[in-house]
């Protein structure tokens, strides 16, 4: 496969050049490392947004793309979905949401499954956004699946953090762990028409308040209603001045070193062949003096 007129082509926005590099990239086609070896660097900024299931996370991605595209900016959306328990597929597929924008030429949306990965991300997510980024967009959100407490992978990758939480999410917030609660730049209520909305916002900024004296800034917190396009104007304003801070932090090197650590354990494992090993070891068991670790020491 010729890498280079592929990568060529992806740099141009051809966006099914990008599609098949995700596909190749996601199934480990044999070459693949050296696509990305020739990945340029890049300082495009990743939107994260993150929250429990029914908060209304992709209704509020769908009014963001509208906003950033009104003046002919492109936006690509990586959407992570629960994985199918049959074919580790994505379930929810990118035309069922935020459909208006799927023959869009200056939106490309793709749906990624997170195949059992805790962190609620794909575990391809780090070199697919690159891939992204070396693509013509002008913006970059990741959707990720909500997963509970386990999601805070999001503030490793992303530039800008929002989590999003809905009115009656109360017990929720009393339980949730100080981590995802500091992950956090932005703080989306959506569905704010709801009863006690107020007294959910009120709450909410309470438990931040220790943590306030951790972030350099207030963590704001932005009522919204998706749905009806309520309340966008005001997180755009917030997300665009955020933006234009650097939000590089000691998380998005250790997510990085994660990741460089596993790379590197798959690429010094590849000549171990587990069947070899079990004949190796059947045959040094016969001989009544077998020791496990002095076996591992002569590897």
């Amino acid at each position: 496969m010729n890498w280079a007129e592929l990568l060529s082509s992806l740099q141009q926005g051809d966006i099914r050049a990008l599609a098949r590099c995700i596909s190749l990239v996601e199934n480990e086609y044999p070459g693949y490392e050296e696509l990305l070896r020739e990945l340029p660097a890049s300082s495009k900024k990743i939107i994260g947004i993150t929250g429990p299931p029914g908060a209304g996370k992709s209704t509020l991605v769908d009014g963001l793309i509208g906003h950033l595209t009104k003046n002919g900016a492109k936006v690509a959306v990586l959407c992570v979905d629960p994985s199918s328990a049959f074919n580790l597929g994505a379930v929810l597929g990118d035309r069922i949401r935020m459909s208006d924008w799927y023959t869009d030429p200056n939106v490309f949306i793709r749906s990624l499954a997170t195949r059992g990965s805790m962190g609620g991300l794909h575990p391809k997510i780090i070199e697919i956004a690159d891939l992204v980024k070396a693509s013509p967009f002008d913006h970059i959100i990741i959707e990720t699946v909500g997963v509970g407490q386990s999601e805070i992978e999001i503030a490793g990758l992303a530039d800008v953090t929002m989590v999003v939480m809905v009115p009656e999410a109360g017990d929720e917030v009393q339980t949730m762990k100080a981590g995802l609660m500091e992950i956090a730049d932005i703080f989306v209520v959506n569905k704010s028409d709801r009863p006690d909305a107020d007294t959910f916002v009120r709450h909410l900024r309470q438990m931040l308040a220790p943590a306030f004296s951790k972030h350099y800034h207030e963590v704001p917190i932005v009522k919204t209603i998706a749905s009806e396009k309520i309340g966008l104007e005001e997180l755009m304003n917030i997300l665009q001045h955020d933006l234009k801070r650097s939000h590089i932090n000691d998380r998005t090197f250790w997510l990085l070193a994660e990741k460089a650590y596993y790379m590197i354990e798959q690429k010094r494992m590849k000549d171990v062949d587990k069947q070899k090993l079990k004949q190796e070891i059947e045959a040094a068991f016969k001989t009544g003096r077998f020791n496990l670790y002095q076996f591992i020491a002569t590897k």
